[in-house]
């Protein structure tokens, strides 16, 4: 069923908040897979903060216009049937979702992503991203990191404490 006027204007409306809003957005063809295995990505998706969306490709080039950083963008390979994943909060999340996604079905392939800085990066960059551990795993690798050091000092002073400690026990029952 054809969208009338205004639902494209609505969905143009839509999409234009969310590129807006998306730090970064990743672009797949989803062309042979089932609608049932779309919706469990959806489910997927919406529990990492990242909202998947199926839309006609000339309604996001439009959405992309009104945006001023993505208005230079290279958008001649959003050909096809495409899907678009949004997450404001993580800009590896939305490739990870994906590329797991990927793994049990095959036919989709990344496409490409808008960056929130309005450049269209290619499908090789996005598998790149894709194999990134997830912000908070980069905060928790940092912060051990940070404290290995601490536990080192504290492990030491407490290895000495206990010897100090037995040797004055001995010293004192003899």
């Amino acid at each position: 069923m054809a969208l009338s006027k205004t639902q494209k204007n609505d969905v143009v409306s839509e999409v234009s908040d969310l590129l807006n809003t998306s730090k970064m957005t990743v672009v797949a063809k989803y062309q042979g897979t089932t609608v049932k295995a779309l919706q469990s990505l959806r489910r997927e998706a919406r529990a990492n903060g990242t909202k998947v969306k199926v839309v006609k490709n000339r309604l996001v080039i439009k959405a992309a216009q009104t945006n001023d950083t993505l208005k230079a963008a290279d958008l001649s390979d959003l050909q096809g049937m495409l899907l678009y994943a949004f997450n404001a909060d993580d800009e590896v999340a939305p490739a990870q979702i994906l590329s797991q996604f990927a793994k049990k079905n095959p036919t989709l392939e990344f496409v490409g992503a808008l960056t929130g800085e309005g450049k269209f990066i290619g499908a090789d960059d996005v598998k790149a991203l894709a194999n990134l551990p997830s912000k908070n795993e980069l905060i928790a690798q940092v912060v051990a990191t940070l404290l290995s050091p601490v536990n080192d000092v504290t492990n030491a002073l407490s290895g000495n404490l206990h010897a100090l400690l037995d040797g004055v026990e001995a010293k004192a029952t003899a």
